[in-house]
């Protein structure tokens, strides 16, 4: 069993589970929860002395929908190691101070027929645009299944085609890790590529 361990658990968040369970609780205390259920949120990949309170302000609302999303596609920015196109990471769980949470196979496998995606452990060994937003999510979602892309140097309709193969209904929400205040930069593309899937003809609704 392959398990993708915390890179910044005690510099971007608390290593300690009871704190850690504390501080995203009191952030999204703190944070509008009547808004309405979305398909797909983007949420910062700061530490969360800086950016935690706006990565809870679009965690906040997925609390009613708890029992309905079982499966979280998770997409951010590569920072640590060059490569072209998305990657998954070849292991069968990622941990956080809060404990595990299972990849989805079922979702890996309808894209890695896809010439974009490639599993390459090394993009997720230390990245942290993904591993900030499982906090959140566990927090909030409690169980589910994660399918956690680092996107390399890929092009809109590259991502797009993946984002379309993993849509599915309500029971999937998209998460775009980004960073609009450090940079206007690959999770902007992505997000913009969301909006691509949700714009365009595709059939694309939460009843396909």
């Amino acid at each position: 069993m392959k398990i993708r361990k915390p890179a910044v658990a005690g510099m971007f968040y608390p290593a300690d589970a009871d704190e850690l369970r504390q501080d995203v609780e009191s952030m999204l205390g703190q944070a509008d929860a009547d808004l309405p259920v979305p398909k797909a949120i983007i949420a910062p990949h700061a530490g969360y002395i800086y950016s935690g309170e706006i990565a809870a302000s679009a965690y906040a609302c997925l609390s009613k929908a708890k029992d309905k999303i079982k499966h979280v596609v998770l997409l951010g920015p590569a920072h640590r190691y060059p490569f072209m196109g998305l990657a998954v990471p070849g292991a069968d769980f990622f941990t956080t101070p809060l404990g595990e949470i299972a990849i989805d196979f079922e979702a890996i496998n309808k894209i890695l027929e896809l010439d974009q995606v490639k599993t390459i452990p090394q993009a997720h060994a230390e990245e942290h645009s993904l591993e900030v937003q499982l906090p959140f999510l566990q927090v909030v979602l409690g169980d589910f299944k994660l399918l956690p892309l680092v996107v390399g140097n890929s092009n809109a309709d590259e991502v797009a085609e993946v984002l379309l193969k993993l849509w599915n209904g309500p029971e999937t929400l998209i998460v775009i890790s980004s960073d609009f205040l450090i940079a206007l930069g690959v999770g902007h593309f992505i997000f913009s590529c969301v909006c691509f899937c949700l714009h365009l003809d595709y059939n694309i609704s939460h009843s396909r």
